[in-house]
């Protein structure tokens, strides 16, 4: 019988797409890059790389490093290309891709580089912040909705006390959250280690989550500048817009309009004072049925319809984004001129004077009627904000494999559901992102984890994954501090009260420290960070608890920026698995500056954990620091020594906890 090769040395084998084993991540066609693969020195008798049309090089040694030999081979990129290695050791052949290594070749975890594909540098590793505007702060009380101002989707407008609770249905009700409020707390958002805002819809709409675009062109008035009012509040008998003087007047006063693009004009501006760059929310696969092209309640007179604009049945009603009356789809094939305006939109906003740093796209797969069609808008929507502002990035809604689209000419990343937000929920709650359902075998389990993970990161090339927006919760799914509490409900199902009930804050702080700690971009949706729970749509969107944070959450936010932006390890090195097991998981984040090891246990009792930091290239008979721990529903960033011995890290991990051990060479 055969024997094959069982040496743990094995598992010294690494390489991925990034800086430390590519010369260029994102190189330009025609470009000669180098392409390396760390192994453990003497376990191979040769090594190859194999890419394109059955092309197979020799790979040379170009450096060692402690216990480890780094092998590289010089590649001209002449297409899109995948690859992976072969190693070659006593007659037998192991492959490695971003699988790992194995006996087997899963092609689906070969290593892939999109020639020309670049994303913004500033993007690489950034921390983001989420505001959903009328619940994050009311700066400005003189352009708050009044109750009774409208009526939309059979429901009048209501003005909410700020800390009311959210209502079913509460798509017309507001709290009253502005531009003003970001303004007043832009100081807070620096102190956090902010370094983007990525806002949901600030453009004109009746509703409170805006994907139901009026106007474009123009910031909302209620969320910015009313000055203006007009009318008066509708009375109860009044079931008509057409009688709503006072939102028409708000809303379609060029005043009251221009007055709300300037006031956006200076938030940027302040943004950009304190280092953080400012992304808005596109909706382009729909707009709302109070758009003036479509002027259903005839807010605009019929001045501006455009009928070609939409898609028309046989009984003469538009068609609605999956079958919504208030989210007409937008036809783009059906018109050009509408298919102009979009791009002139698309660049407007991230040119002078509002200089906005990119685009979040809604929905961005469902645009056309064919895949051919979106692929060609989203080309040209590249075109037209690229060239406006080569800085901006393209940040995309998908869900399922994105691969088609980031081909370096259309996005430039993704909400970065499959490969974070999914597996960090089951692997910490075993709760689905909705809160609908819990799965038993997905909680703690950490070879799940890293499968997913493994998979679903391996169908992104390096530039989308470096500035892909890892969230643990967004205005769409539920808190995922409620998720802790590993029940199934919806507000309208359970109620508000239980959505707090049985919260495990030391699970929250524990993922929290994984988001800062993982590649791309950790994305904190607002008031997660001050302890916000909800279940989903519409209970996760809260107002921010003012006065009333929970100031541990917060600390630990501003101790894991602190320590992300210390690290470039962090925000761009390498990632590699290191253990794997019931509730525990550790992995390493490296490049030439330093090694970190952060390691995890979700179990309610402790662990002891023997971990590979050899595999993180840290030398045996070392000391590593202990940099940051959550437990007990605190955190400590005091520093405490840890010897490596036998190249293992040996250390007790407390109930439902999270460590991050520093090395620096």
């Amino acid at each position: 019988m055969e024997v094959k090769m069982k040496i743990p040395r094995l598992q010294g084998a690494f390489s991925d797409t990034g800086p430390n084993f590519i010369s260029n991540p994102e190189p330009c066609l025609g470009e000669e890059i180098q392409i390396s693969i760390r192994v453990c020195r003497d376990d191979f008798d040769a090594i190859r790389i194999h890419y394109g049309n059955d092309v197979e090089i020799i790979c040379r040694k170009s450096r060692e490093q402690g216990i480890f030999d780094y092998f590289g081979a010089s590649i001209p990129v002449t297409a899109k290309m995948r690859y992976y290695f072969t190693l070659h050791a006593h007659g037998e052949v192991l492959y490695y891709n971003a699988r790992g290594i194995d006996y087997t070749l899963d092609e689906n975890f070969n290593f892939t580089i999109v020639p020309g594909f670049k994303t913004p540098a500033w993007a690489r590793g950034a921390i983001m912040y989420q505001i959903y505007i009328d619940r994050f702060a009311n700066g400005d009380a003189s352009n708050d909705v009044v109750s009774h101002e409208y009526l939309y989707l059979g429901k009048l407008a209501k003005k909410m006390s700020w800390n009311a609770p959210v209502e079913n249905l509460d798509i017309c009700n507001f709290h009253g959250g502005d531009l003003a409020g970001v303004m007043q707390k832009m100081a807070y958002l620096k102190g956090l280690g902010v370094q983007a805002i990525y806002f949901n819809p600030l453009f004109v709409s009746p509703s409170n989550h805006k994907y139901d675009i009026q106007d474009y062109d123009y910031i909302d008035p209620h969320y910015g500048v009313i000055i203006n009012d007009g009318g008066s509040p509708l009375d109860f008998d009044t079931l008509h817009n057409r009688h709503a003087s006072m939102y028409i007047q708000r809303t379609t006063d060029k005043a009251n309009l221009e007055a709300s693009n300037e006031l956006m004009i200076r938030l940027i501006e302040l943004a950009h004072a304190n280092d953080i760059k400012v992304i808005l929310d596109g909706v382009f696969n729909h707009c709302g049925a109070f758009n003036k092209w479509l002027d259903s309640e005839g807010l605009y007179g019929g001045a501006e319809k455009k009928r070609d604009y939409f898609v028309w049945n046989e009984q003469g009603n538009y068609e609605g984004w999956w079958g919504h009356d208030n989210h007409p789809k937008l036809n783009f094939k059906g018109s050009q001129e509408l298919y102009d305006y979009m791009m002139n939109v698309a660049a407007k906003w991230v040119s002078p004077p509002f200089n906005a740093d990119g685009w979040r796209l809604d929905v961005a797969a469902d645009l056309g009627a064919s895949k051919q069609f979106n692929h060609k808008f989203w080309a040209d929507f590249r075109n037209a904000v690229k060239t406006a502002n080569p800085n901006a990035i393209i940040l995309a809604e998908h869900y399922g494999c994105p691969a088609d689209w980031l081909d370096g000419k259309q996005w430039d990343t993704i909400m970065n559901y499959d490969a974070f937000m999914e597996p960090v929920g089951w692997f910490f709650t075993g709760m689905q992102k909705h809160s609908e359902k819990h799965e038993p075998s997905m909680l703690n389990n950490a070879g799940a984890f890293e499968a997913a993970m493994r998979y679903h990161t391996a169908k992104l090339p390096w530039g989308a994954v470096a500035t892909a927006m890892n969230q643990l919760s967004n205005h769409d799914h539920s808190r995922f501090l409620t998720r802790t509490n590993m029940k199934a409900g919806r507000l309208h199902t359970a109620g508000a009260f239980e959505a707090d009930m049985g919260i495990k804050k030391a699970v929250m702080m524990a993922a929290v420290t994984l988001q800062f700690t993982w590649q791309g971009c950790p994305t904190i949706y607002y008031g997660d960070e001050a302890g916000l729970a909800g279940w989903t749509d519409p209970d996760n969107r809260r107002p921010y608890p003012w006065g009333r944070e929970d100031r541990a959450l917060i600390a630990l936010h501003k101790a894991a920026a602190s320590l992300r932006q210390s690290h470039t390890a962090l925000q761009t090195g390498s990632l590699d698995y290191l253990l794997c097991d019931y509730g525990v998981l550790a992995y390493a984040r490296w490049d030439e500056s330093a090694s970190l090891i952060c390691a995890f246990n979700n179990n309610p009792h402790e662990c002891g954990v023997a971990i590979p930091a050899w595999r993180a290239n840290i030398p045996e008979n070392t000391t590593i620091t202990r940099a940051l721990r959550t437990a007990n529903e605190q955190h400590t960033t005091e520093a405490a020594a840890i010897k490596i011995e036998g190249g293992l890290l040996k250390a007790i991990l407390p109930p439902f906890s999270a460590t991050v051990f520093v090395y620096r060479p």
